[in-house]
């Protein structure tokens, strides 16, 4: 007979509940997925929302959909990371439909790699030009860089996000870099 389930009471208790196990040798608990994942997950999501505050909702709801579906995760259908953009993307643009816009940053993400003087200016003119070539790019070509740059994603992740063959992703990706490359030297 199978135990009763009963409900945690404990968010820490929840959280350190082991993934189920597909394989032997795969142990990595939620927690840890989390901690490790975060960055990114809320990195791909902001730069699909372009507000920083709603990026930090959905990158929460889409952490919580994680949790209540990490039962449904099967190693044949590709990585956890890949499964997981899966998740944050399809909250992400659950929230676009329901804003039906494209909200503007309030505010320029911090890069923390940004020179400081000499090159800020130049930095700002080349940030501005890819701000523009952007514009030219529609939903799905951001998308597709937002999960290559954004979220840090191989081919094969991305090509499992978007339910193509790695190939396509490959080639989609390129013609995109190619478009944007020609948009910002216009």
């Amino acid at each position: 007979m199978n135990p009763p389930y009963r409900r945690s009471k404990d968010v820490n208790e929840a959280l350190v509940e082991r993934m189920p196990v597909a394989a032997e040798t795969d142990a990595e608990t939620f927690a840890a997925m989390y901690e490790r994942t975060f960055p990114r997950v809320y990195a791909y999501v902001a730069s699909l929302l372009r507000d920083r505050a709603t990026a930090e909702d959905v990158t929460a709801q889409a952490f919580e959909r994680a949790y209540r579906k990490r039962g449904t995760y099967r190693t044949r259908r590709g990585s956890r990371e890949a499964w997981l953009f899966g998740i944050a993307r399809n909250a992400a643009l659950d929230e676009l439909r329901r804003r039906k816009r494209r909200a503007r940053l309030e505010v320029e993400p911090e890069d923390t790699e940004a020179p400081w003087a000499d090159d800020h200016a130049e930095l700002a003119v080349r940030r501005e030009a890819v701000r523009a070539a952007m514009g030219v790019l529609d939903g799905r070509e951001r998308d597709l860089l937002a999960l290559k740059f954004s979220a840090g994603l191989s081919n094969t992740e991305i090509a499992t996000v978007l339910g193509l063959s790695e190939t396509a992703a490959g080639t989609r990706l390129h013609r995109t870099l190619t478009k944007l490359r020609k948009a910002c030297h216009d």
